[in-house]
């Protein structure tokens, strides 16, 4: 079995802020001109330029070492089915020379790609069940 430079909870947790990020909507009335602060009240499921989960996201990405943002990548990549898990090396070291500037754009613009990083983490052996009752 392959070794993870990135800790199952950093995943874990990325996983729980991708769901968050899945399940917005697009801007629906971008130039309403009732009261903002009720239009936000009602639009809180909607994407938006200032969204703090996008934010979120990529500032805890920004802080991994090049090494974990690579095994971020091929665990989303490995959990939607694209190599085996005896492939480890070769779909980190591409992850590595594809991805690494734009882990966080790249991830973000995966559908369903927290399903597919707690796939990929399932295949190593780790479950984020316990997280998440600690952490919700």
């Amino acid at each position: 079995m392959p070794n993870l430079s990135i800790s199952s909870e950093q995943v874990c947790y990325l996983i729980i802020k991708m769901r968050e990020f899945d399940v917005q909507d697009v801007n629906t009335d971008p130039g309403d001109s009732s009261n903002e602060s009720d239009d936000r009240a009602m639009s809180v499921l909607e994407d938006h330029a200032d969204n703090p989960v996008v934010q979120e996201i990529q500032a805890v990405i920004e802080v991994m070492a090049d090494d974990e943002q690579a095994d971020l990548i091929a665990l989303m990549q490995l959990g939607r089915g694209d190599r085996e898990i005896d492939e480890w090396e070769a779909l980190h070291n591409e992850a590595a020379r594809e991805y690494i500037d734009q882990t966080a754009a790249y991830l973000l613009s995966q559908p369903l790609a927290g399903d597919y990083l707690e796939e990929g983490l399932a295949q190593f052996g780790f479950s984020c069940a316990e997280f998440e009752r600690n952490h919700l």
